[in-house]
């Protein structure tokens, strides 16, 4: 590791804030102004099982987008399982967690010229384990850039206490990126922000607006979230963004009208009329039913087989659950999706923003 070695760490005020999709057209920004580039998510919440590894998600996501060469493991050292911070506050080390985080950030850093570190939600998380984001933040010398929910007034409150805790521990913010904004009150958000934050000091490095095709979830994430067992679909469609989600459980002549916008139906598999008027549209190519994204049957209740020949004729993506429709409606609420390295429209999209709305070379100019 040269002493020439740049990094930069970025955080977020909360989840669902857009950090990943920042970091991710960052690194693309980045790797254009510095040959030499790597990437470490040190301690990740939602990870994958590769080759036996828990890996983190966005990890994957970089490490695919990129093809970088360095190995997985040092790119995510630490995934938290399941019962993790139960174990770790009743015979926890913490200094086996700082030295596996270290290791791997000089492994990925040694001939490098920039290493992009990103965090994994608001600067606070991980104090669970003694390793918060301004932690690990503090402990591989790296200022920060905070990343925060279009708005005025909240994203200002949230990022002045996010900064709180990184000045505790002695960390810089360089500044803010605020993201996901109103394209319709993008120039009003975009004036009175920049001045808000300038009478504290912080510099704002880009003002990004929201892309709704960004916040929608595709198919493969949800079959992966889900665990749930695909019935009938091809690769390509598994990319599609959901438009909306919609419980089956009405009437099929009222469904005409609501099975809309790429909808992703949530019903048991034994509804055929629900079904049938779902897949109206991919049989006949009528205008009368609005295109449908896929269907997820609930209950563990798979459709007759003649239905099943009906939706293999269609090419209607299909997937079967266990747990009940509301269930899965909830769930899918509740859920964080990760973008992933098969959605390559929403990876050049989120290249194209940070491009477009970030000043990268005031970023550089600073480290």
């Amino acid at each position: 590791m040269g002493d020439n070695m740049k990094n930069v760490f970025v955080a977020a005020t909360r989840q669902n804030d857009g950090k990943t999709m920042v970091s991710l057209g960052l690194f693309n920004a980045f790797r254009k102004r510095y040959p030499a580039l790597s990437y470490i998510k040190p301690v990740g919440q939602q990870y994958r099982l590769i080759d036996g590894e828990k890996i983190d998600k966005d990890a994957v996501l970089i490490h695919s987008t990129y093809q970088l060469p360095d190995r997985l493991s040092d790119m995510s050292p630490i995934a938290i399982p399941r019962g993790f911070t139960q174990n770790y506050i009743e015979r926890g080390n913490r200094n086996e967690l700082v030295e596996k985080v270290q290791k791997a950030y000089h492994t990925l850093a040694d001939g490098k010229d920039f290493v992009l570190i990103e965090g994994t939600g608001h600067a606070g998380v991980g104090s669970v384990f003694d390793l918060c984001n301004a932690d690990v933040a503090k402990l591989l010398g790296a200022r920060v850039i905070i990343v925060s929910l279009g708005g005025i007034g909240r994203p200002i409150d949230e990022i002045m206490m996010n900064k709180a805790l990184f000045d505790h521990r002695g960390v810089e913010l360089l500044g803010v990126i605020i993201n996901k904004v109103d394209p319709e009150k993008y120039d009003k958000i975009n004036d009175l922000v920049r001045k808000g934050l300038k009478r504290f000091g912080i510099r704002v490095f880009g003002v990004v607006p929201l892309v709704q095709t960004l916040s929608k979830p595709s198919l493969a994430e949800l079959l992966e979230d889900l665990d749930g067992e695909l019935l009938s679909g091809e690769e390509k469609d598994l990319s599609t963004s959901i438009g909306k989600f919609v419980i089956g459980d009405m009437q099929p002549h009222a469904a005409v009208d609501v099975f809309t916008n790429n909808a992703l139906i949530i019903v048991p598999g034994n509804r055929d009329g629900i079904i049938v008027t779902a897949l109206y549209g991919r049989l006949f190519g009528s205008g009368a039913t609005a295109n449908v994204a896929g269907l997820i049957f609930t209950e563990g209740i798979r459709p007759h087989p003649k239905i099943m020949d009906l939706i293999h004729q269609s090419n209607v993506p299909v997937m079967l659950v266990k747990e009940d429709s509301f269930s899965v409606a909830t769930k899918i609420n509740r859920s964080i999706f990760k973008l992933r390295a098969e959605e390559t429209e929403k990876i050049r999209l989120s290249q194209q923003l940070v491009e477009q709305y970030v000043d990268v070379d005031a970023i550089c100019s600073l480290l």
